[in-house]
């Protein structure tokens, strides 16, 4: 193990990201200047699986191997919290935008539907008015009518009347005419007229 340590300081690993290569405390010992020269000291890890997990996120971030890396992979971490955040407060804005323009659309709706049934009941109303007053109108004129033949009945009943009295008047001045032809008398009623 000694030979791969101080060959290769970092050998380069098949499955994933560069790490550097595990030493035990007797290797530390024995190379401690080539470990100087070459290899960084190794950290002290205190917990492995956080650091696994943290490169599983940020995978790109494990490439970059810099003192600024940990800086970096921060501010990307916060970039993507940002944003998931952002996207969240914008599908929480949609999502209200669009609950209120629903309860709108509901309520426009039902004034629409309310406003149909009043107009529909005014119609209505006024439909009943307008045949009552039609069927009013016809009993009206219906009356009129009536009215009119029992005036004109009257009427020609006294038209009758009249002619019948003229006829019987007719009769009446000539039977009187006939008498005074026959004593010789003369009208006094005429005379009266005459002289009146």
């Amino acid at each position: 193990m000694e030979k791969n340590v101080e060959s290769d300081p970092n050998p380069p690993l098949a499955s994933g990201p560069e790490f550097p290569p595990a030493t035990t405390p007797a290797d530390v010992k024995n190379d401690v200047a080539l470990e100087k020269s070459v290899v960084p000291p190794p950290e002290v890890k205190a917990d492995e699986s956080k650091a696994l997990a943290v490169v599983e996120k940020t995978p790109d971030s494990a490439a970059k191997k810099t003192s600024g890396g940990s800086f970096e992979r921060d501010v990307a971490l916060a970039n993507l919290e940002k944003e998931k955040q952002l996207s969240f407060i914008r599908a929480w804005e949609e999502s209200e935008k669009s609950k209120v323009d629903n309860k709108a659309q509901k309520k426009l709706s039902d004034v629409c539907a309310w406003e149909n049934s009043k107009k529909a009941a005014v119609e209505a109303n006024l439909k009943k008015i307008e045949e009552e007053l039609e069927k009013k109108k016809a009993e009206y004129a219906e009356k009129m009518k009536n009215k009119v033949a029992l005036i004109h009945k009257q009427a020609e009943e006294k038209k009758a009347m009249i002619e019948a009295r003229r006829g019987e008047e007719f009769l009446k001045a000539e039977e009187m005419a006939a008498k005074f032809r026959a004593t010789g008398q003369t009208p006094k009623k005429v005379l009266g007229c005459f002289g009146g």
